[in-house]
């Protein structure tokens, strides 16, 4: 069913972002800003791109009505602990909504406003999978600047598997949910 494969897919998504945001709050303030060759010009930055974007997506397919809006304000958080517990927030939240997802609301339309495209249309399924490789391809970003950091990335090419659950209560569990 496709809504139980999204549900694994968010529940991944989360795990990585806590592993990511764990060893970013160990950065200095100098290393979270630093000025590197990447998509977002540093680490902050790119952190905090991945969660606009994740708001733009999880408002368009819970139809919150704010569209693009997400998008406008591409630094909302300067504070690393901030940004990584909006994070976690909004992972939740995707959490749940995937969770919550049949297959026939996998399959349902729905409207995407675009910065400068105008208006597209695409299915809840066809929204989480690029949310999701999307995810993925801007944590890879983060992750290759991290080893110019006094920090070691995070291992996150395995898949939330349960001989990784030596990882407890780490905050990224639906709580009474599937990944509790």
């Amino acid at each position: 069913m496709p809504g139980t494969s999204f549900f694994h897919q968010a529940r991944n998504n989360a795990w990585s972002n806590h592993r990511l945001f764990g060893v970013c709050q160990k950065l200095t303030a100098h290393e979270l800003d630093a000025k590197r060759t990447n998509f977002s010009p540093s680490i902050l930055e790119s952190l905090n791109h991945m969660l606009t974007v994740d708001w733009y997506y999880l408002d368009v397919l819970t139809n919150g009505g704010r569209g693009a809006d997400c998008l406008i304000n591409e630094m909302p958080f300067r504070d690393i602990a901030k940004l990584a517990a909006a994070q976690r927030d909004t992972d939740h939240k995707l959490m749940t909504f995937c969770e919550q997802l049949g297959e026939k609301d996998a399959m349902r339309d729905v409207k995407l406003e675009r910065q400068n495209n105008g208006v597209t249309h695409e299915t809840v399924a066809d929204i989480l999978s690029h949310l999701f490789v999307y995810q993925t391809h801007h944590r890879g970003q983060v992750h290759v600047l991290l080893g110019q950091t006094t920090q070691s990335p995070p291992p996150l090419d395995d898949y939330h598997l349960e001989y990784d659950a030596p990882f407890p209560g780490t905050g990224f569990e639906i709580p009474g949910g599937k990944g509790a």
